[in-house]
């Protein structure tokens, strides 16, 4: 095997994507920091016992295991951001009130999410503890909106769903965690030939509720099919409404409910939404609510926060110009030198990016647009002028 091949579903990033990467993820962090979101960047190594507890249980089979050289002890590399997040918010910070954080960083996967997806995503997340009302299901709503619109990115579609329609239905009944989580699997895919064997021996309301989830997919109509058609209970109720406040809420989107999609880590516990767009093979962004995510960390306060993978943001984002550059020639001594050398260094103070020239080369640069170059004008200093 060449020594130069990569892993599957391992790449190099290359300069171009690297630049538009790097720029996406600076927008999205100043999007988050708009809304007062501060950011943070948990380590990419921890020890297994803390990276996979609690929610992080979740994300077991996606995580690599290594064995830490100084103590012995198991690691993980993280396969997801957000309980790391809710370890410092519980441990670390511990405010009293509404903490807002965010991050932008790697993760790896041991397997693909789906076919020609990155092992290496880098994930942009937000997230916001300490309120269990609406208003920060909206924020959260509204401010995945604006870092797509930051980037260039639509027209965008809201899935919407509600975590606690499926557990209310799921109440009461016997079944272990390896059925239940076919049952999700089968809601999530639409399996309805699947879901009724599934579900064969479960309470006949349970059942025909799960049976009746799979076809209320749509418009704001599907709001009211559910509350027809549904087994009525207070959990149901709370969700539905749920839903119509905020879909009332938001604007510069499509708005459709899949009250059967419960695709994601298995932490969510009230509203959830995935964002889509032309181009994107699945949705470019998921989140939702997960209370319970910092309870092993000792502290079960709210949460509710949203990520996204800015390497597949890439692919659907508007392409960049390249930024605009000026052309130096390379100069080794003699006064001449100095003062280019000194009208250079005044150039990139101001902020311009000065290509140099080195000799025996012609500019070979593929992501800057030199259009001006710097040479000696009528009185033998150097000028800028336009090529």
């Amino acid at each position: 095997m060449s020594a130069w091949l990569l892993p599957d579903h391992i790449a190099d990033v290359l300069p171009s994507e690297a630049r538009h990467i790097e720029e996406l993820r600076r927008e999205l962090l100043d999007t988050a920091r708009g809304y007062g979101y501060e950011l943070v960047m948990p380590p990419l190594l921890e020890h297994l016992e803390s990276l996979l507890t609690g929610t992080g249980e979740a994300l077991g089979l996606q995580t690599f295991k290594l064995v830490d050289q100084l103590s012995g002890r198991m690691l993980g590399i993280r396969a997801d951001t957000t309980p790391q997040v809710a370890r410092i918010d519980a441990h670390l910070l511990n405010r009293q009130g509404v903490t807002r954080l965010c991050y932008c960083g790697p993760v790896l996967h041991t397997r693909p999410d789906r076919p020609h997806a990155t092992r290496e995503p880098v994930q942009f997340g937000a997230e916001i503890y300490g309120h269990a009302g609406l208003e920060a299901d909206l924020e959260t709503l509204l401010l995945a909106l604006d870092c797509l619109k930051a980037t260039k990115v639509g027209p965008l579609t809201v899935d919407m769903a509600d975590a606690r329609i499926v557990r209310s239905l799921l109440s009461g009944v016997d079944a272990d965690a390896s059925r239940l989580a076919q049952v999700h699997a089968a809601l999530a895919t639409k399996d309805a030939t699947g879901l009724a064997t599934l579900t064969k021996d479960f309470p006949a309301a349970s059942r025909d509720g799960l049976q009746a989830l799979i076809g209320l997919y749509g418009g704001d109509k599907v709001l009211d099919e559910a509350a027809r058609v549904l087994p009525k209970s207070k959990l149901t109720q709370q969700a539905l409404d749920s839903l119509r406040w905020l879909a009332a809420h938001v604007e510069g989107a499509s708005i459709r409910f899949d009250l059967a999609d419960l695709r994601g880590y298995a932490y969510y516990s009230g509203m959830r939404f995935g964002i889509y767009t032309p181009g994107a093979s699945d949705a470019l962004v998921r989140g939702g609510r997960y209370d319970e995510v910092g309870a092993v960390f000792g502290r079960n306060r709210p949460a509710v926060g949203f990520s996204l993978d800015v390497k597949e943001l890439v692919g659907v984002a508007a392409t960049r110009s390249l930024k605009a550059a000026i052309r130096a020639p390379w100069l080794d001594t003699g006064k001449d030198a100095v003062a280019l050398r000194a009208a250079i260094a005044a150039l990139r103070g101001d902020g311009e990016t000065v290509v140099c020239v080195l000799p025996g080369h012609e500019s070979e640069v593929d992501e800057f647009h030199c259009d001006r170059e710097l040479a000696r004008d009528a009185g033998g200093r150097w000028a800028v002028r336009p090529l």
